[in-house]
């Protein structure tokens, strides 16, 4: 990790020499009350809770020098009243030190749990290959909460006989269970998609597989529970792409006749988990992906990002201006951006946006 003093705006680590000088002022004015000893306490503890050891041990020699010089010059360096006050100047140094190491094991603690929630996400959703034969392709995920790494967003791309596979979905529901349901999800899509002949055979499989995991959960969880999902395959040998969605937004191609053009399903299908109802899933859209062109995929952390008005975020609106984009990678940055610029803050959803751009053959 970073030294702390690092991670916090400059006059930060100016606050504690500021309050010792304005404690030892006052104290040099008013030696016989010494009203400016809080203020010194106060610069030790601050020091230690936000800043280095280093710093810390600066600011309390500092402090104790400070009530030295002014014992001296008052001279109460002999009385029982100066020996009290270099005491406690002293403990105040002290319990800065303390303070500082207490949170710098915590901070150990959490830098050892931060690396192993980097592991689980590497192991359950690995970042997609760069390049995939004709298809580029780039990612990104943002956890709701900022110190988290892994939530209910999940994204997958997989080559296999029948062309480049790719899952975007989002799990409802937080913590562990959308990390299990996420897990699951993703280790039946690497398995079937090697296997199911198009992509309703997929999701049918995806179905079967989040089934099966459902069986050992609580009934109101199971009955609550679904995943919305966006199939695509892109065949080989054609400049075209395959969609199938289920519930899920739709992507947006970036490219072509239009800048920037949402590609809605006809028939949107139901929700992964939510076969029980007996609906048959809608025929995949098969739609031109002509070279050059490049297919954005989101979660509903980019559409219904609101702003402080309260106004979803809408990329089909901000995706022109921000474009032209040079590969993928340069319009999942430009996006993400955007959308932490329309927050201005914390987001109330966990966000992945995955992009492929088609490269003329080589």
């Amino acid at each position: 990790m970073a030294p702390r003093s690092e991670q916090w705006p400059p006059y930060v680590r100016f606050a504690p020499w500021l309050l010792i000088v304005a404690g030892l002022v006052w104290n040099s004015l008013d030696p016989a009350d010494y009203w400016g000893d809080p203020l010194l306490a106060a610069a030790a503890v601050l020091t230690g809770a936000l800043l280095t050891l280093r710093d810390t041990l600066a600011v309390g020699v500092a402090n104790v020098t400070g009530i030295l010089v002014l014992a001296v010059r008052d001279g109460s360096i002999g009385t029982q009243d100066g020996y009290l006050e270099l005491v406690n100047t002293a403990f105040a140094a002290l319990l800065g030190v303390w303070v500082n190491r207490v949170v710098a094991r915590h901070g150990e603690r959490l830098a050892q749990v931060r690396s192993v929630a980097e592991a689980a996400q590497r192991a359950v959703l690995p970042e997609p290959p760069a390049r995939v034969g004709r298809l580029s392709v780039a990612a990104c995920y943002r956890a709701a909460q900022t110190e988290a790494l892994i939530g209910g967003d999940a994204y997958a791309l997989q080559a296999t006989p029948y062309g480049v596979r790719v899952l975007i979905a989002d799990v409802r529901g937080k913590g562990l269970q959308a990390v299990g349901a996420v897990s699951v999800l993703l280790g039946a899509f690497r398995e079937d998609a090697h296997r199911a002949p198009d992509l309703v055979a997929l999701a049918d499989g995806l179905e079967r597989a989040l089934t099966r995991e459902n069986t050992l959960l609580a009934e109101e969880v199971r009955l609550e529970g679904f995943i919305t999902a966006l199939l695509v395959e892109f065949p080989p040998g054609e400049d075209v792409v395959r969609t199938l969605d289920c519930g899920h937004p739709g992507p947006y191609l970036l490219g072509g006749p239009e800048a920037v053009r949402r590609l809605d399903a006809a028939d949107p299908g139901l929700p992964l988990g939510m076969g029980s109802l007996g609906v048959a899933r809608p025929a995949p859209e098969t739609r031109p992906f002509p070279p050059g062109c490049t297919l954005l995929l989101v979660t509903d952390g980019v559409t219904e990002a609101r702003d402080a008005a309260g106004e979803f975020y809408d990329p089909l609106l901000a995706l022109g201006p921000l474009g032209p984009f040079d590969g993928p990678q340069e319009a999942v940055d430009a996006l993400v951006a955007d959308v932490e610029r329309w927050t201005g803050g914390p987001r109330d959803d966990d966000m992945a946006v995955l992009a492929v751009t088609c490269r003329e053959a080589d």
